[in-house]
């Protein structure tokens, strides 16, 4: 029971809730718009790196932890992150190179993921 005490419940509430909201305005716009989920990924990816960039969504990520940084968002942030410090380290070619390398391990993952999930799925066609 001891590592019952170690857990930091008011983090995992912060981070659950953090995570959520994002999820919420994600199926808001799926939702209320006629917004692609496609477009909806992009758009957050992108608001993610924007924001990343100028130095605002850190204060989230330090506020949430990972109900920051693994949204859609967080994906953004991690490649803003990784091409500033790429630009710092090699200059214009580690805008390009940082945030590959900075995001290589979720790529990396997701990939991976992806394809033990299409072994195991039966894809339908979507009936309109």
């Amino acid at each position: 029971m001891d590592w019952l005490q170690s857990i930091d419940l008011m983090g995992l509430l912060k981070c659950f809730i953090t995570g959520g909201l994002i999820c919420v305005i994600g199926q808001i716009l799926i939702d209320k718009t006629k917004l692609t989920p496609a477009r909806i990924l992009v758009t957050f990816v992108t608001l993610g790196a924007i924001l990343g960039g100028l130095g605002i969504y850190k204060y989230l990520v330090d506020f949430a932890g990972a109900g920051a940084t693994v949204p859609l968002t967080g994906f953004g942030y991690n490649l803003a992150k990784g091409a500033i410090k790429g630009v710092k380290e090699s200059g214009l070619i580690g805008a390009f190179t940082g945030g590959v390398t900075a995001s290589a391990g979720g790529i990396a993952a997701a990939v991976f993921f992806g394809y033990i999930a299409s072994l195991i799925s039966k894809p339908k066609m979507k009936k309109q």
